[in-house]
C-alpha cells in the first residue's frame, strides 16, 4: 500500500498516471481492491487525474467495493456536475455494498454544490437510519448542505441538536443566514458564538461582514472590524476585501479607502476592483478613474471586471466621453467585452439622453441582447419621455418572455407622463392578467444596535405616532425653505392633493423621521432602501439635512446618496425618480465579485447635464493619459 501511495504522489500528469496503471496491471496489483481504490481516488480527485477515465474504469469493475464507490462519488461531488454524485449514490444504495459515513459526507457536499434542496433531507434520513448521526463532522457537513441549499430552518434544527459544535458548524450556519437573506440572525449568531467562548476565524468574519453589508449596519461592522484587527485577521487579503466592501455598502467610502490604504497584505486585483466599484457606487468618478490608473502603475493589469467598474464610475458621475474612451480602450488592450460592458454603455448613454446612440450599441452587439439591456433602455426612455423608444424596448421584453413588474410599471409611467390614461389602464390590466405584482418599497435603519424596518405608510412601529408627528413637523419646516411636493412622480389619475398625500409617508421618510427622534443631534443617519429613492424624497431629505444639521446617507439599490448641508453627493446628475426598471448596476455588481450580495439597480435621470458637465476636463485629461 505504501508502495502505491509513493508512486501516486509522484504522478504530476495524466500520462504518468496511465503508465502507473499499466505497471499495476502487469504486476497483478490492480486486481487487489485496496490498490485499485487508491488509484481510482487519485484519478477522480487529483489535478493530475481524469474523472471520466476513473468512471470508465469503475464501470468495468464487476463488484465494486465501498472505497471504490466513495472514490467516484467524491470525485463527482467536486466536479462541475455534482448532481451526478447523487445518481451514483442511489445506485450504490441499491447495490449489495451499502453507503458508509464517508459516502454520506461526499454526497451531502454534492447536494450543497448542486443546491439539491429536496435530496438533502433524504440523505439526512439515511444518516439517521444507518446510525451515523453521532458523527460530528458528518453533522457539520449536513448543516452546511442545508444552509447552502437555503433550507435554513432545517439547518437551525441540526445546529440546535448538536451536542458538540466545532468552528465549522458555527461558520456554516452564519454564512447560510447571511447568504439566505437573514442577516440579522447571522449577526445575532455571531454574537452568541463569542459569548460561548468560541473564537471566530477568517471564515466566520466573512459571514458577519456580509450580514453587515446587507443591513448597512456600520456600527456592527465596526465591532467586527475591531475583532479582525485584534486577532490579526487583517493579514488575510480576502478578509480585507470584505471589510472594504462592507464599509462601502454602509456608505462609509472614506473608511473603506482607509482600510484599502492601510492594508498589511498584498493588494490583489479583486482588492483594486472592489475599491474602484465602491467609489463608483458613491458617485466619485474622478477618484475611481485615478485609482484605475494607479492600479496599472502598481503592476496589476486591469481585467474585464476592472473596466466594468471604471465604466460604472463614469456612469454614476455623468462622465460620458470618459466612459466611451474606456469602452474603446478595451479593444486596444486585448480585454474582451461581454454583455455587461455593452449594457453599461447603453446605461451610460441612456442616462445622458443619447437614446439613439444607446439603441445603436444594442443593435451592434455580437450576441443577442438580454433582458437587462432592454430594461435599461426602457428606463432611459421613461426618463426622457421617449414613447417610441419605450414601446420598442417593451415589445422586445414581451418577445423575450419577461414579466418583471418594473417593465410594466415603466411603460405605464411613460404613458402616464403623456396623459395617455387609456394606455396606462391597458398596461395595468395586462399586469393583472399575468398576475404581476409590484415589489413593495421598504427601508431599514439601525438605531442602538437594532435594525428597524419601515414600509410605505407603515404604522406597525411602537412609536408610529411620534414618527408621524415628527414627519408633520418636518413637512412644515421644509415648506418654509421652498419645498413643494413633486407630484409629477405619482403616476396615477388622481387629484393633486391625493398625489401629495401619496408621497408624504414613503418608507425612507419614515426611517429618517425615526432617526431624527431616536439619535442625538448632529449625528449621522443611515438608511437602506430596497428600491430606488424617489425624486420627492431626494429633494425633501436634502432640505432635512440642512435644517436639522444632519448628515444623512441613503443607500438605495443603485448607489449611495450622501446628504449634507442641503446637497447630495450625486451632484444632481442623476436625481432619482420613482422605481426605474433598469438593472444594469446590479448586473455589474454581481459580475465584479461573486461573493457580493444583491446591491444595486439602474438609475433614472431627472437633470439633463450640459456637455461641460458630462466632460469634466481633469477627468478627461486623466483618461487620455492612461498608459493603455
Amino acid at each position: 500500500m505504501a508502495y502505491v501511495d509513493s508512486l501516486l504522489s509522484k504522478c504530476t500528469c495524466f500520462s504518468q498516471l496511465k503508465q502507473l496503471q499499466a505497471h499495476l496491471l502487469t504486476t497483478g496489483n490492480f486486481q487487489f481492491y485496496t490498490c485499485r481504490a487508491k488509484f481510482l481516488d487519485f484519478c477522480a480527485v487529483s489535478s493530475a487525474g481524469n474523472l471520466p477515465y476513473a468512471a470508465h474504469i469503475f464501470r468495468h469493475i464487476t463488484f465494486p467495493y465501498k472505497n471504490e464507490w466513495n472514490a467516484i462519488i467524491r470525485g463527482l461531488a467536486q466536479s462541475h456536475k455534482p448532481v451526478d454524485a447523487l445518481t451514483f449514490y442511489v445506485s450504490m444504495s441499491r447495490s449489495p455494498c451499502k453507503p458508509d459515513a464517508l459516502t454520506c459526507s461526499f454526497t451531502l457536499k454534492a447536494c450543497a454544490r448542486a443546491l439539491a434542496r429536496s435530496e438533502t433531507p433524504e440523505i439526512h434520513a439515511h444518516v439517521i437510519r444507518f446510525g451515523f448521526a453521532a458523527d460530528v463532522l458528518l453533522r457539520t457537513t449536513l448543516l452546511d448542505a442545508y444552509s447552502k441549499c437555503g433550507d435554513l430552518d432545517c439547518a437551525y434544527k441540526v445546529f440546535d441538536e448538536m451536542g458538540v459544535r466545532d468552528i465549522a458548524s458555527w461558520n456554516a450556519l452564519i454564512a447560510g443566514l447571511a447568504q439566505g437573506n437573514r442577516p440579522t440572525e447571522a449577526l445575532l449568531l455571531f454574537k452568541k458564538m463569542r459569548e460561548d467562548n468560541m473564537e471566530p476565524n477568517e471564515v466566520t468574519v466573512l459571514g458577519a461582514l456580509s450580514a453587515c453589508s446587507q443591513l448597512g449596519a456600520n456600527k456592527e461592522g465596526d465591532l467586527v472590524n475591531e475583532y479582525i484587527k485584534s486577532k490579526s485577521l487583517d493579514r488575510n487579503v480576502i478578509v480585507c476585501n470584505a471589510v472594504i466592501d462592507m464599509y462601502a455598502k454602509c456608505g462609509l467610502v472614506g473608511r473603506a479607502y482607509e482600510v484599502f490604504n492601510e492594508m498589511k497584505c498584498f493588494r490583489t486585483r479583486v482588492t483594486w476592483n472592489t475599491m474602484i466599484m465602491a467609489l463608483a457606487m458613491y458617485g466619485d468618478g474622478e477618484q475611481a478613474l485615478e485609482l484605475f490608473e494607479r492600479m496599472g502603475q502598481a503592476g496589476i493589469e486591469p481585467d474585464s471586471v476592472s473596466y466594468l467598474a471604471a465604466i460604472c464610475a463614469c456612469n454614476h458621475a455623468g462622465m460620458v466621453e470618459e466612459g466611451m474612451q474606456l469602452f474603446d480602450a478595451m479593444d486596444r488592450c486585448g480585454v474582451s467585452k461581454n454583455v455587461k460592458h455593452y449594457g453599461s454603455m447603453v446605461d451610460l448613454l441612456g442616462r445622458a439622453g443619447r437614446l439613439d446612440e444607446a439603441y445603436k450599441i444594442v443593435q451592434s452587439m455580437p450576441t443577442v441582447p438580454d433582458v437587462v439591456l432592454w430594461q435599461t433602455l426602457l428606463g432611459a426612455s421613461k426618463t426622457y419621455s421617449n414613447v417610441e423608444m419605450a414601446e420598442i424596448a417593451s415589445k422586445k421584453l414581451v418577445e423575450m418572455g419577461s414579466n418583471h413588474c418594473g417593465d410594466f410599471v415603466l411603460l405605464s409611467n411613460v404613458y402616464a407622463a403623456q396623459g395617455r390614461w387609456h394606455d396606462v389602464r391597458r398596461v395595468r390590466e395586462a399586469m393583472k392578467g399575468q398576475d404581476v405584482k409590484k415589489v413593495p418599497g421598504f427601508s431599514y435603519i439601525e438605531v442602538g444596535g437594532t435594525i428597524y424596518k419601515f414600509m410605505n405608510g407603515d404604522k406597525n412601529h411602537p412609536k408610529w405616532k411620534e414618527i408621524y408627528w415628527k414627519l408633520d413637523e418636518v413637512s412644515l419646516r421644509i415648506r418654509e425653505y421652498g419645498y413643494v411636493a413633486e407630484t409629477n412622480h405619482v403616476f396615477h389619475d388622481i387629484g393633486p392633493e391625493e398625489k401629495e398625500n401619496a408621497l408624504c409617508y414613503h418608507s425612507e421618510k419614515l426611517a429618517v423621521a425615526f432617526g431624527l427622534i431616536s439619535t442625538p443631534d448632529r449625528t449621522c443617519i443611515s438608511v437602506n432602501k430596497n428600491l430606488r429613492i424617489c425624486g420627492d424624497c431626494h429633494v425633501a431629505i436634502k432640505l432635512i439635512s440642512k435644517i436639522y444639521d444632519r448628515e444623512i446617507i441613503v443607500r438605495d439599490r443603485t448607489r449611495f446618496h450622501r446628504f449634507k448641508d442641503g446637497a447630495c453627493s450625486c451632484k444632481e446628475y442623476c436625481a432619482p425618480e420613482i422605481e426605474r426598471g433598469g438593472r444594469m448596476d446590479e448586473y455589474c455588481m454581481q459580475h465584479y465579485l461573486a461573493f457580493q450580495l444583491r446591491d444595486s439597480r439602474s438609475r433614472g435621470l431627472q437633470h439633463t447635464p450640459s456637455p461641460d458637465e458630462c466632460r469634466p476636463s481633469k477627468a478627461a485629461a486623466r483618461v487620455n493619459n492612461l498608459n493603455w
